[in-house]
């Protein structure tokens, strides 16, 4: 099994081979995810979201992703749509330009490929 640590050194790891600049956090608590998705606006330029339980729940998380309107790529270690149904609603979805589920700990690897190459297009 993977901690969290690990996805995250990993993660830094690789976004140094793709030569951009990573920034972590990890929190349970809804408005310090939300603080953050408002601060993210002028400081960086994309975001990559496990939202983990408040995919089905938050509008709060939902809301802030739009009004930054930062591209965003949802990321979940397992396929929320082979979970139960309650779970395979996201409100993060629609608001992001895409989403990565089924990986495992690989999901966050291919997230940061994904928002990358979206941004280089751009």
């Amino acid at each position: 099994m993977v901690t969290l640590e690990e996805i995250n050194q990993r993660l830094k790891q690789e976004a140094r081979s793709l030569q951009v600049e990573l920034a972590v956090l990890q929190s349970n608590h809804e408005g310090v995810l939300v603080d953050a998705i408002q601060a993210a606006l002028g400081e960086h330029q994309g975001i990559l979201i496990n939202p983990g339980a408040y995919t089905h729940t938050s509008v709060a998380i939902r809301d802030a992703i739009a009004a930054v309107n930062l591209p965003t790529v949802e990321i979940h270690l397992s396929n929320i749509h082979k979970r139960e149904e309650f779970r395979q609603h996201s409100y993060i979805a629609p608001v992001a330009i895409g989403q990565i589920s089924g990986f495992g700990a690989d999901s966050y690897r291919l997230g940061l490929h994904a928002l990358v190459h979206y941004l280089r297009q751009a």
